[in-house]
């Protein structure tokens, strides 16, 4: 049975060896209730395993949930480790952050003021590209690059090397696009400026002063703990566990290679809510690069992927129905991370799971808690509506293009109909995807979804490039139009 939660005269309360505060307003969080939800919540939707942790009145309370692995069966717990996939991009942008707090770096200078040897296969384009335009995602650098250079100290100049004569997405500053690519020239930055690799400067300078002992960056250092194992299958039925624990080599790190708890996860996010200062009073970031990470870069034109409003330095920002926020998600193979924040609450949440349909339960267990904790609110599930609006369909009609991907949009029948597309070196990636589009409002179109990350609707938007260029966002990643 639950346990009784007892009050005394401050307001605390103790429930399964875990605390909580009323706050001036009288906001409660209860323990028990949201173990029962999430219990409930992760079981209604095929997830195998899943953590959660909340940070409410300066504290972080972390429950735990299933198995993390069905093939052994092994409990989720609290202190349990998932892949944070391109969570780590948080890591990677506050790292930087503090080298501009030192004044290593100027967020507005070239990437080849401290690359020198850095290139792309636009040599125009490239040598305007700055520090800004990476960590906010408007560089052009593609997502989708990936290139297994070995498990040496050198991975990261060895990758940024390969990627010499990728294609950009676009040009630098004319439209956000999401990128990883842009993410490991950071780290690579960070390595160059701090003469250590990157997951060394993440221990020393970021890790340790914050005591994230449950976070870290190889594999073998992950066998020390509870770790979860990535699941697949269909939406709607139990997953199994993948083929494979983890296919991302080294030189991922800084855009998707870190390892943590729920709770570590949020115990990051509460450097950001406290001003850059960690636990003990010691500075890490200065309130100055915590509200630069925070203020709105570019506006986003797909704001149903991922839920976001619009991209700050690192930090995905959102609009919960008039309650600002930011935060970030994350996917490896079979794994789901989800981190929301609201500053005026001083809220956080964190979601990690090991499969089945995440998305599902990440939508209906954080709008719960959001509402509860913040007085805020999810925004409403994609999809197109009961009867969709009619839309002119000849100008998006043609073909769209970018590093490793074309996108063919055509008539079929009086419908919309899209064929993406692998090519060059990403050819054998996968077989071209089929999908009959369907208007949602103008320019915004669903397709299909495609797994745990889009549910049941894929958002496919249409919009214009700041050259003029007509472009089309899946996934995030623009594409711009060629024919």
């Amino acid at each position: 049975m639950p346990q009784k939660l007892t009050w005394d005269r401050e307001g605390n309360w103790e429930a399964n060896g875990s605390w909580g505060k009323m706050n001036s307003v009288g906001r409660k969080i209860y323990l028990d209730q949201w173990q029962r939800r999430l219990d409930r919540l992760r079981i209604e939707h095929h997830v195998p395993g899943a953590c959660l942790a909340v940070l409410v009145d300066g504290s972080v309370h972390e429950l735990a949930s299933g198995v993390l692995h069905r093939g052994t069966g092994v409990d989720a717990t609290p202190d349990s480790v998932f892949q944070l996939g391109s969570l780590a991009k948080v890591y990677t942008a506050t790292l930087v952050m503090q080298l501009v707090d030192s004044g290593a770096l100027d967020l507005d200078a070239t990437v080849v003021s401290v690359l020198p040897d850095f290139s792309t296969g636009n040599p125009e384009a490239t040598p305007t590209m700055t520090i800004r335009q990476l960590l906010s995602h408007t560089s052009g650098l593609t997502c989708d690059f990936t290139y297994d250079s070995g498990r040496g100290d050198d991975c990261l100049a060895k990758y940024v090397e390969a990627a010499a004569e990728v294609d950009l997405d676009c040009p630098p500053g004319t439209a956000v696009s999401y990128s990883s690519l842009g993410y490991n020239v950071l780290g690579r930055i960070v390595e160059v400026l701090t003469g250590q690799t990157w997951d060394e400067a993440l221990k020393e300078r970021l890790l340790a002063p914050l005591g994230l002992e449950s976070t870290m960056t190889l594999p073998e250092e992950a066998l020390a703990f509870r770790t979860a194992m990535g699941h697949l299958g269909e939406l709607g039925e139990d997953p199994a566990p993948a083929p494979a624990w983890d296919l991302m080599p080294r030189s991922a790190g800084p855009y998707g290679r870190v390892l943590a708890s729920a709770g570590d996860l949020a115990r990051l996010a509460k450097l950001h809510l406290d001003g850059g200062k960690a636990a003990d009073g010691t500075r890490l970031l200065s309130a100055e690069s915590v509200a630069a990470m925070q203020r709105r870069e570019i506006d986003v034109p797909d704001k149903w992927t991922v839920h976001a409003d619009g991209w700050g330095l690192g930090w995905t920002l959102y609009d919960f129905l008039g309650t600002t926020g930011f935060g970030h998600d994350g996917a490896s193979i079979g794994q789901y991370g989800f981190l929301r924040v609201v500053p005026e609450k001083g809220v956080a949440l964190v979601l990690l799971t090991n499969g089945g349909d995440a998305r599902r339960l990440y939508e209906a267990l954080f709008g719960e808690l959001l509402e509860q904790l913040a007085g805020a609110r999810m925004p409403a599930a994609f999809g197109p509506p009961a009867q969709p609006p009619a839309m002119e369909l000849a100008p998006l009609l043609g073909t769209y293009k970018r590093a490793g991907v074309v996108i063919t949009v055509s008539e079929q029948e009086g419908k919309p109909h899209l064929v993406y597309e692998f090519v060059d070196g990403m050819k054998d990636f996968s077989p071209p995807l089929r999908m009959d589009l369907v208007p949602v409002e103008e320019n915004v179109y669903a397709g299909p979804g495609s797994g745990a990350y889009s549910a049941d609707w894929m958002p496919v938007v249409f919009s214009t490039l700041a050259d003029g260029t007509r472009c089309v966002y899946i996934g995030m990643r623009a594409a711009p139009k060629v024919a």
